[in-house]
């Protein structure tokens, strides 16, 4: 059973508004984090600003596809809009699997502390640009209210069958690890599974001034060569998944993975998976917010948001943009950034989205000639949003 640290604190905090945030990746390359944007900050800050206390909830930072520095550099214009708006309000910061070695030490259980100006590395800088601000690190949950938990939901990688390179990447670390594949299962054994990983991407990252998204599939290769295994097809490192690279990876002793891909297929993966993670860490609360997926959820619909146990799930989405994921209506796509949950004194959290009135056209001053779709093509044919 997992017991938040924080428990103490949401008994001072009930009756707040909370604001939920997740996956900024700001520092992302190539960019495409939308947070650099001031007119899209412009339309987060009043929502920030209204709500008495701040979640991050996970990859603030892309630490794994450049130098550290870059990513703070990126991240100063938000973070210090952020400390203008909040004032002496509490922020509370939970890293994520892209901005996991912000904890520079291994965890092996929840715990939370504040976060200093005078201390070193990346936190403090973070710190110094939050001055008036109650600035708190939490790994890897929160508790908000007590029946509400928040958690980045990276573990759900462990359990995911969607064959993405991250998850063969943890797939392989699963084996490594010895991870039980059933019973109940501690932060530690999650984070001695998963924590390797970062950090081997994480410093693959800063050895290149361009490393341009690469670190996962380097690592993969520099994982299978040394575990001693055959070489995975060229077309299923690449991306494209086909069945018989599938087959071959589920031969190999690295799935179960299913060959389907699919919009509707990416949500149930990841939610059985994060059903698994709330109920073999013994997560106590009737509502769990997670982020890592991207996918907001649920929305008008939507199934499967509630765990076997009857926990509700909720996922506040993302601030980049992936024109992969999107259509061409904001208001179709379920992967469109600008999502957030709010947290209340009581009731289930709700989904906000704060960028509705903006088109795909007013992200294009901000991003890579590589990133940039206008929408609509007339070449396009119509296309369904993902599910």
């Amino acid at each position: 059973m997992l017991q938040s640290s924080s428990q103490k604190h949401a008994a001072k905090i009930v009756g707040v508004l909370t604001l939920v945030i997740s996956d900024m990746h700001l520092g992302a390359r190539p960019v495409n984090d939308v947070l650099r944007s001031h007119l899209v900050r412009s339309k987060l800050m009043p929502w920030l600003a209204k709500a008495d206390q701040i979640v991050l909830l996970g990859d603030a930072l892309e630490l794994r596809q450049a130098p550290i520095d870059d990513a703070l550099d990126a991240a100063r214009p938000f973070f210090g809009e952020l400390g203008e708006v909040v004032g002496d309000k509490r922020v509370v910061l939970i890293p994520g699997n892209h901005d996991h070695p912000l904890l520079e030490e291994r965890v092996h259980e929840q715990f939370e502390r504040p976060i200093r100006a005078a201390e070193p590395g990346p936190l403090g800088r973070l710190a110094s640009w939050l001055p008036q601000t109650e600035f708190v690190l939490s790994y890897p949950s929160y508790r908000i209210r007590p029946d509400v938990l928040a958690i980045h939901g990276h573990y759900l990688d462990c359990h995911n069958t969607v064959p993405t390179i991250e998850n063969m990447l943890v797939s392989l670390a699963k084996r490594r690890a010895k991870l039980p594949a059933e019973g109940p299962l501690t932060i530690g054994a999650y984070e001695d599974t998963v924590a390797p990983l970062y950090t081997l991407g994480f410093k693959m990252s800063q050895r290149a001034r361009t490393a341009a998204g690469t670190p996962s599939k380097k690592a993969w290769g520099m994982l299978a060569k040394s575990d001693g295994k055959p070489s995975i097809p060229a077309r299923v490192l690449g991306g494209a998944v086909v069945p018989s690279g599938v087959a071959a990876l589920n031969r190999l002793g690295l799935g179960p993975f299913n060959s389907e891909i699919s919009g509707p297929v990416l949500r149930t993966s990841a939610l059985r998976a994060m059903s698994e993670v709330v109920e073999r860490l013994g997560l106590e609360a009737d509502h769990v917010i997670f982020g890592h997926t991207h996918r907001l959820g649920p929305l008008d619909g939507d199934e499967g948001w509630v765990t076997p146990g009857g926990v509700s799930l909720h996922n506040c989405g993302n601030w980049v943009y992936e024109p992969v994921f999107l259509d061409r209506s904001p208001a179709a796509s379920p992967y469109w950034p600008g999502g957030m949950v709010l947290v209340e004194d009581e009731g289930p959290p709700r989904i906000e989205r704060a960028l509705m009135d903006l088109q795909h056209e007013d992200f294009v001053p901000i991003l890579e000639p590589s990133s940039r779709v206008l929408w609509p093509d007339p070449r396009d044919s119509d296309s369904s949003p993902p599910s």
